[in-house]
């Protein structure tokens, strides 16, 4: 199942703060934590004991809770790779390694007696899980999860995104990446310019940015990188689909009853048949075939994003709804309202029997 999920640094801020944020997080079905553990600074027993009243807090919330790590804290603290007894201690759920090793190691990791989930860095286009994997690694508790990247101008772009998280999809291992919140000011550095893994989201609203990943198909979890996200940030975030696209449509002034019906109300899905120019959701002509629907807003371009519908014009396909992908001109389709503008690259994703709805 999918997991929309939250992040905290709790070295860098206050207990109570992180509490009320996670929740806040639970009333809008918020599951999944993530934690940086790159910058610890203090003691073992003050580290442990930091750590572990916070991720107390968020299991009895009931939060999947897993703390980023790198070799240095692993050095800093006297932690063993044959012994994760520390992080079990911690009361975790899994680990996730912010730097790779030799694969044997990974694969070794996977075993460990404390039933941690070992979660993997995803963003690297290399063979490095197929070396894990080749060392016979404990696949149900191999995670994988993208990096983000608080440096504007630095974030992936989404052909490399995506031949990254292949990698991870043709073994079904379980995945996650980030999106930035627009207000929230912290993460695990002194910048932060939001903490996406995409660079074309960073500064999208935060719904399109997880529309965008769960869009993909490559994507399970979707995490805020920075804290603290907004409350409408996080009910917007729980408001969406996150199982198939579901576009913000702006109706026109004249939209009828029939039009608003056929928008919001069919699961709608496209033609195995595709064409280049318009996306077609053909059964809607079929539910309200005798439904009239007088020509309006018929005279005009359509525009790429533009949601058209059938009029009384167009015979059998009265009805019918199509989103334009390239511009022409046809009176027998009324134009009923547009797609967001920050939402026209969603359109890319809708291939031959692809499922999508329309929220207004």
């Amino acid at each position: 199942m999918r997991q929309l999920g939250l992040s905290i640094y709790p070295d860098h801020s206050d207990f109570e703060k992180n509490k009320a944020y996670l929740e806040l997080g639970k009333k809008y079905g918020f599951t999944r934590l993530f934690m940086s553990m790159l910058e610890a600074g203090n003691s073992v027993d003050e580290t442990k004991a930091k750590y572990q009243k916070i991720v107390d807090v968020a299991k009895q919330l009931g939060y999947q809770t897993i703390i980023d790590v790198s070799p240095r804290i692993f050095d800093q603290l006297g932690i063993s790779y044959s012994d994760l007894k520390f992080f079990a201690d911690l009361h975790v759920d899994g680990i996730r390694l912010d730097q790779g090793f030799d694969g044997a190691t990974e694969a070794l990791l996977s075993y460990n007696p404390y039933g941690l989930i070992i979660e993997l860095n995803m963003s690297n286009n290399v063979d490095y899980l197929n070396n894990i994997i080749s060392y016979q690694a404990n696949t149900p508790y191999l995670y994988g999860c993208h990096n983000f990247y608080p440096q504007v101008g630095t974030a992936l772009p989404y052909d490399f995104f995506e031949a990254c998280s292949k990698r991870f999809r043709q073994f079904n291992i379980h995945s996650a990446a980030f999106v930035a919140s627009q207000v929230g000011n912290m993460g695990p550095w002194n910048v932060n310019d939001g903490l996406p893994t995409l660079e074309a989201d960073r500064r999208l609203p935060i719904e399109v940015q997880a529309k965008h990943l769960w869009a993909s198909g490559l994507i399970d979890d979707v995490l805020i990188g920075n804290a603290y996200a907004s409350e409408d940030e996080l009910k917007r975030l729980s408001q969406i689909n996150r199982y198939q696209v579901q576009f913000h449509i702006d109706f026109v002034k004249d939209v009828n009853d029939i039009e608003k019906t056929v928008a919001l109300t069919p699961q709608h899905f496209r033609r195995g048949d595709i064409n280049p120019n318009v996306i077609r959701s053909t059964q809607p002509r079929v539910t309200y075939k005798a439904v009239p629907n007088a020509p309006h807003d018929n005279e005009q371009e359509f525009q790429r994003g533009d949601v058209l519908v059938g009029n009384d014009g167009f015979g059998i396909y009265k009805n019918e709804l199509q989103i334009v992908l390239q511009p022409h001109k046809e009176p027998r389709k009324n134009k009923i309202g547009t797609i967001a503008p920050e939402e026209l690259m969603l359109l890319d994703f809708i291939k031959p029997w692809s499922k999508f709805k329309f929220i207004s």
